[in-house]
């Protein structure tokens, strides 16, 4: 399931991260990485506020479409 579909405040597991490998390079470098916990802090307009590694990261809708959980 995409990070997309998440509920806010629930933690989950990073599974895979969909893409090119420019795009999967880019989600790795931000923390988003196979076994990293994360939950989504917030949604506005389909953009998303992840709380991964003990950060907040602000990422697109189709960046977090990619990350499946």
């Amino acid at each position: 399931m995409p990070l997309t579909m998440m509920d806010t405040g629930v933690e989950t597991t990073v599974k895979s991260i969909r893409g090119k490998d420019q795009t999967r390079q880019f989600l790795q470098n931000l923390g988003f990485v196979e076994g990293a916990k994360v939950s989504v802090v917030s949604s506005l307009a389909g953009n998303l506020i992840v709380s991964v590694k003990d950060t907040r990261v602000a990422i697109s809708q189709k960046m977090a479409s990619r990350i499946m959980v």
